[in-house]
């Protein structure tokens, strides 16, 4: 049987990259998906590949608003909501603390931090109903050891950590797990340019991680596997954190 039959997850920030790769291994999974995205052309190409059992909702996952509507057509089209994945997220390049803009800094918090809490709430009710649920949202590893000259990107991935923890102590008695998942430097579209030999051998193993391995991770929060983990930090960083 699918790892996860019949479950019906949203996937934020999913029309492309990480998110992308995580909807396509749900659906080969069994699940049911909604991909949402800012990105609408991305996502409805996405969704168009990914076939009768996935669809595409254009979210400003800021927006409480656009939460709400989310859950909704996700009821409508599927009749529930099982999975949350909290991927939606940016960065900024280095800088020093000195040179990062107040606006920079709350953007980054609404997008990552504010975001994880505005889907936290969304889907609690319907969840609550079902007496179950599996929501898994995406830190890094920045939320474990901090990131240097990333002080806005870190301190929203620590919130994020955060809020997981005191989630899952809530929602626990729901039958409702809450867990972040904090990956190091994985190999994307962003980052292949940074790859070298030089920077693969500081790794304990020797090499930058791939996307399918988050995935992995997240597929088995997700499932029924994983039952028993709730308020924990699941770690993907190659040893990198172990340093």
């Amino acid at each position: 049987m699918a790892r996860l039959s019949d479950k019906v997850a949203i996937i934020t920030g999913a029309a492309r990259g990480m998110g992308a790769v995580h909807a396509k291994k749900f659906i080969e999974n069994g699940a049911k998906v909604i991909v949402t995205d800012i990105l609408e052309d991305e996502g409805k190409a996405l969704v168009n590949e990914l076939g009768e059992n996935a669809m595409f909702i254009k979210h400003d996952v800021t927006s409480e608003e656009d939460w709400e509507s989310v859950v909704a057509k996700a009821k409508e089209k599927f009749g529930t909501v099982d999975i949350l994945v909290n991927n939606a997220g940016i960065d900024l390049p280095a800088q020093n603390i000195e040179d990062v803009e107040t606006e920079q800094f709350r953007k980054i918090t609404d997008i990552n931090q504010t975001s994880v809490f505005f889907g936290m709430r969304a889907v609690a009710p319907v969840m609550k109903e079902n007496n179950k649920g599996s929501i898994v949202n995406i830190s890094s590893l920045a939320g474990i050891i901090g990131a240097n000259q990333k002080i806005a990107y870190t301190a929203s991935k620590f919130a994020v950590r955060g809020m997981t923890k005191a989630a899952a102590l809530e929602l626990g008695e729901f039958n409702i797990r809450v867990n972040s998942v904090h990956p190091g430097f994985i190999a994307t579209d962003m980052t292949y340019h940074l790859i070298n030999d030089e920077l693969e051998q500081s790794f304990p193993l020797k090499r930058a991680g791939r996307i399918e391995e988050v995935s992995g991770m997240v597929i088995y929060l997700a499932s029924d596997e994983s039952s028993y983990s709730t308020g924990a930090e699941f770690v993907i960083d190659g040893g990198l954190g172990a340093q």
